[in-house]
């Protein structure tokens, strides 16, 4: 058959190109989004449905809630009896005006704190309270903040229940029995289930079906206020950090599951696969519509975290992987329309995201297909694409064969130092690959990051070539807020590239030294700054390693760093320093001592701060000052137990030998304890 081309090329191309209908549409506003795959006709529930409305308290009912909200918020009672009968009387209040609460911006927020700090039995009730209407809270702006945390509090009592079954049942206040709190999560979910392709897309909706997928895996619930939080929005997240609304101890935790959760999932999951492809028996019947349609969602800003989510999940009950398969093929062969949806995923920012979270939780055989048909032979590019498909390397450097993970190391290694230019974290994800790999190409690292960060130039010919500074060139201090009088924070860039420094510390001597060099090259002024801020004052810190810095190097950082020795014991982040210099001066006993005289002799000041005072006692001051004997057995045994392969100055067996030697120390004058091991100390100096 001829090959393709000219026009019959363009058309061909154009029609195996994926491109989302409704893309710009999308970004523009999410609110009203609403794809085809929720037409009142297919899921039998119109947007309208979703937004019913339960009414509005009148003026002295959202005074008293509000009121009560603030009172909740301030957590002043004298005793945990006293906010359980206050919790007890508000929930009494609220009976039969739940869902007006939890609709309300205000009173939202004290349902959500009722949750939170009632008891089991009242959990339930206000569980009940809401049958029925779950679906609607889950696509309501706040009511859905209420049913996550609800459910997440369910979740621990289903535990509880689960590991303490209790065979004659609870009684509510009306005496009826109450059921367990695994039916009552099992009915919500029945309500739940028939609308999932719906949430899958919903603003709200779909924080709730991620959460309840979470759950139902018996996965980490996490925090809500967490910046890495999955369960909530990054802007949910800065209110609840705002009103000082906290997680209880059931956050941030694995639960527990019954066997009916796991059967459950799979019954979901397996009823929104038919639905998704319209109901086909075999997945052959697959028809190619469906694939796109659900390719689009798969880019979907709203939707792709839950089917991120789905991929992770499925291989508990799935060994096929249903869902991996609808995005991807298993075919040895490029596939033309598969070739431009990775194209767009490797482009794309929600793309990326979603590429770069499945690699993490797919088969290794699917993950090697997709590399060797289309990233293998252009990963430098892709790694050039810094906001899209670097992300989507560094997932593949984690995750792939050595022998694969070796092959893309010896592509982008020797372009390291051009990669850094705009991502930093290239660097640490090569790192840790080379470990992993046996140090596979670590000399060529480290010149590559020496040449970066380090590199000799000069401005004439008859010019020495000069060094870079590290601590410019990689923590750009010269725009930072180092030494800012205005009380400004550290910037979240400062921070990332302050770690970043101090993994390379800890992944080569060059570095130590080098930055030690930097610091020292610094003005003494500039450097002495350092240790009052908030994050350049780790970098100092971690360069502070005994064992790994020569003793010419310790005393020349010494000799600065003991000149501010007071000051820095008084300052939150200086103090560590300070506690830090007590190892770092072993087997250098006329530093240690300079540090203890300098903290001695301005001791009313020291002791004056609440970080001078924990120095103080790190360095055992008081022992230095009432017993200086028993202080400098602490330092010989702390010299001995960190370099115990030491050779001493002076061997004892010179003066176990008769002779001469004998005679000699006879004619010497009598020293007491305190003189020798002074004289001995200065010798040890010298040296």
């Amino acid at each position: 058959m001829a090959k393709a081309r000219g026009r019959n090329l363009l058309r061909k191309q154009k029609k195996d190109e994926f491109a989302p209908e409704g893309k710009h549409h999308q970004e523009e506003s999410h609110e009203t989004h609403n794809n085809e795959y929720n037409d009142e006709s297919e899921s039998g529930h119109s947007q309208g449905h979703t937004n019913l409305f339960f009414g509005v308290l009148d003026r002295e009912e959202l005074e008293y809630f509000k009121q009560a909200e603030a009172t909740l918020a301030m957590d002043a009672f004298e005793s945990p009896i006293e906010k359980s009968h206050f919790v007890t009387s508000i929930i009494e209040e609220a009976k039969g005006k739940e869902l007006k609460l939890v609709t309300s911006q205000i009173c939202s927020k004290l349902m959500e704190r009722l949750v939170l700090d009632c008891d089991d039995l009242q959990l339930k009730a206000l569980f009940q309270s809401f049958n029925g209407f779950f679906f609607n809270m889950a696509c309501h702006k706040y009511a859905s903040h209420v049913l996550e945390t609800l459910l997440v509090r369910s979740t621990a009592l289903v535990e509880k229940e689960l590991l303490t079954p209790s065979f004659d049942g609870e009684e509510g206040d009306d005496g009826e029995i109450v059921a367990s709190m695994e039916n009552m999560f099992l009915f919500m979910l029945n309500e739940i289930t028939p609308h999932m392709r719906e949430m899958m897309s919903h603003q709200y909706a779909s924080h709730t079906l991620r959460l309840l997928i979470l759950i139902l895996s018996s996965k980490l619930l996490p925090s809500s206020t967490q910046n890495n939080s999955t369960l909530r929005s990054k802007k949910s997240k800065i209110a609840r950090k705002m009103i000082d609304l906290k997680d209880n101890d059931d956050f941030n935790k694995t639960y527990q599951t019954p066997e009916s959760f796991k059967l459950q999932l799979r019954e979901m999951i397996t009823k929104l696969y038919k639905e998704l492809t319209g109901n086909v028996e075999t997945r052959a019947e697959v028809s190619v519509t469906a694939v796109t349609k659900f390719r689009e969602l798969c880019v979907d800003k709203i939707a792709s975290p839950v089917i991120q989510l789905i991929i992770q999940v499925e291989g508990i009950f799935d060994r096929d992987r249903s869902f991996w398969r609808l995005v991807f093929g298993v075919g040895e062969e490029k596939d033309p329309k598969e070739e431009s949806f990775v194209e767009y995923l490797l482009s794309d920012a929600v793309g990326s995201h979603f590429l770069e979270n499945v690699i993490a939780y797919a088969r290794t055989k699917y993950v090697e297909r997709l590399y060797r048909l289309y990233m293998k032979d252009r990963i430098v590019k892709l790694a050039q694409r810094d906001t899209t498909g670097a992300f989507v390397v560094q997932s593949l450097l984690k995750h792939l064969k050595s022998k694969q993970i070796k092959e893309i190391l010896d592509a982008l290694v020797p372009e390291l130092s051009m990669l850094l230019n705009s991502n930093m974290d290239f660097a640490t994800t090569i790192i840790d690959a080379s470990n992993k790999e046996d140090n596979y190409l670590r000399e060529q690292v480290v010149e590559q990051l020496i040449k970066k960060y380090y590199e000799a130039s000069s401005t004439t010919e008859r010019e020495q070539p000069k060094h870079k500074n590290i601590l410019e060139s990689c923590l750009q201090l010269g725009g930072s807020t180092l030494g800012n009088t205005k009380d400004d924070w550290p910037t979240a860039e400062e921070r990332r590239r302050s770690l970043f420094l101090e993994e390379l510390i800890d992944y080569d001597d060059k570095f130590l030294n080098i930055t030690i060099e930097s610091m020292l090259d610094l003005p003494e002024e500039r450097f002495l700054q350092m240790p009052y801020h908030g994050v350049f004052s780790h970098v100092v810190e971690h360069v502070l390693q005994v064992k790994r810095v020569d003793t010419i190097m310790r005393k020349r950082l010494l000799n600065v760093l003991c000149k501010d020795v007071v000051n820095m014991s008084c300052n939150a982040y200086g103090s560590h320093i300070v506690d830090k210099l007590w190892q770092f001066t072993a087997k250098l006993t006329l530093y240690k001592e300079r540090v203890a005289v300098a903290l001695t002799k301005e001791s009313e000041k020291v002791k004056n701060s609440i970080y001078g005072r924990q120095v103080w006692k790190n360095w055992q001051l008081d022992k230095y000052l009432r017993k200086n004997f028993d202080w400098k057995r602490l330092v010989k045994e702390q010299d001995m137990e960190l370099f115990p392969d030491s050779k001493p100055l002076q061997p004892k067996r010179k003066f176990e030998r008769g002779g001469r030697d004998n005679e000699q120390q006879h004619q010497q004058p009598y020293k007491n304890p305190h003189y020798q091991q002074t004289n001995n100390r200065f010798e040890r100096s010298r040296k």
